[in-house]
């Protein structure tokens, strides 16, 4: 179906693009992309993905917003405190850009429900803030063959790198297992600044867009990671896939889904970064 003249002009500054144009617009309009989270990360990602006209965009959360989510949290409101995150991302994705259908999933992600939600989306972004859904999705991801963005922010650092299944390092090649609780401080704990989860977000956003269309570089084999303070973005690179890793190898040791069970967190250290 052609994009109407309305979408045209929405999406003007995409088609004058060559590494765009209208046929990877066409491919945006088409794709499904789910956002796990609709939290700091979360919420740049679905506004901007929503805006670049991502055809179905799913959007889940278990919790409600809080007024200390506000701080970076930027699709939800004032007046959104109460309400269910998913819903409140949805109503500020669906103003911003009425021609994309929201799917809205107000549940836990869990080993029970993860593949099912997955298996209908084109790619995966974790907007989560701790390690257990992070090895999670990674897991579910794998095994269902889908690639996905994962990130973490803590503090004035974030950090970012994009996996295909199979093709790029997984998680669990760089991390190989969650830290022992405690061992990581939560943000509630370490704290972050509100502006290091729009860059990183947005980061996500774009690695999305990028997959989508084909356009540009994607972060596979390596982790772009961020210090606010210092305003310096590094790469750091993955030779190849771990030929012992846990889940992505030729002999997986993890056949079924984990549910572990950690305290909230956001940046990880792992010995081969």
């Amino acid at each position: 179906m052609a994009l109407s003249n309305e979408e045209l002009e929405r999406y003007s500054r995409h088609l004058i693009l060559k590494e765009i144009g209208y046929k990877g617009q066409k491919k945006l309009s088409e794709a499904k992309v789910l956002i796990i989270g609709a939290g700091g990360l979360g919420a740049p990602a679905a506004m901007y993905l929503a805006a670049a006209g991502v055809g179905t965009i799913g959007i889940a959360d278990s919790d409600v917003v809080d007024l200390s989510n506000l701080q970076r949290q930027v699709i939800h409101t004032t007046e959104d405190i109460g309400l269910p995150k998913a819903e409140s991302a949805a109503e500020t994705m669906r103003a911003i850009n009425p021609n994309v259908n929201v799917k809205t999933y107000n549940e836990l992600i869990c080993s029970e429900n993860i593949l099912g939600i997955i298996e209908d989306y084109d790619f995966i972004l974790d907007g989560t803030d701790n390690f257990p859904a992070k090895f999670l999705i990674n897991d579910a991801c794998v095994m269902a063959n889908k690639p996905f963005t994962h990130a973490g922010i803590l503090r004035f650092t974030g950090q970012i790198m994009t996996v295909i299944p199979y093709e790029s390092p997984c998680y669990r090649c760089v991390f190989e297992n969650p830290p022992k609780k405690g061992e990581v401080p939560t943000c509630r704990e370490a704290g972050v600044i509100g502006a290091m989860a729009g860059v990183v977000g947005s980061l996500q956003a774009l690695e999305a867009v990028k997959y989508i269309t084909g356009a540009g570089e994607l972060l596979t084999g390596k982790m772009l990671t961020f210090d606010a303070l210092s305003m310096n973005f590094r790469t750091v690179p993955f030779s190849k896939r771990r030929e012992d890793c846990q889940i992505c190898s030729d002999h997986p040791t993890i056949t079924e889904l984990i549910d572990y069970e950690q305290s909230t967190c956001d940046i990880s250290s792992g010995k081969n970064v």
